[in-house]
């Protein structure tokens, strides 16, 4: 085995690039969900928050699809029965009036950038 050396320096070097983002962030400070301004007009959410939380953005995508593509605008919550309009800024935007104060504290502390605002119109603060 003679290149043996380079072998094992090649697995070393392997090794460290790939377990550096975790050692890279030993001592950081742990994920912490930040407190939402909750929406004072609504009484439930069209889904359960927790799945909310996790799927919102899923939804908004399955939305996006069947509107634009298949022209259904009806959503029917699997909370409750009712039915929604699919839209971002007519549904969603209509009780979380506040980007800022709901959507970007998340979204900021998670270090993710949605497209949502690309095409969409950020609502005003105070409207």
């Amino acid at each position: 085995m003679y290149d043996g050396g380079k072998i094992i320096a090649g697995i070393i070097v392997f090794l460290a690039l790939m377990t550096f983002p975790f050692w890279y962030n030993v001592g950081q400070a742990s994920y912490v969900t930040p407190e939402l301004q909750k929406p004072a007009n609504a009484t439930e959410c069209i889904e359960d928050p927790n799945w909310m939380k996790a799927e919102h953005m899923h939804m908004l995508n399955i939305w996006r699809d069947e509107v634009v593509r298949n022209g259904n605008r009806v959503y029917t919550s699997k909370l409750n029965g009712k039915h929604y309009e699919m839209s971002l800024q007519k549904t969603c935007m209509k009780c979380h009036t506040s980007k800022e104060q709901f959507c970007d504290k998340c979204h900021t502390a998670a270090a993710v950038n949605p497209y949502c605002w690309d095409c969409h119109i950020a609502p005003k603060e105070g409207m």
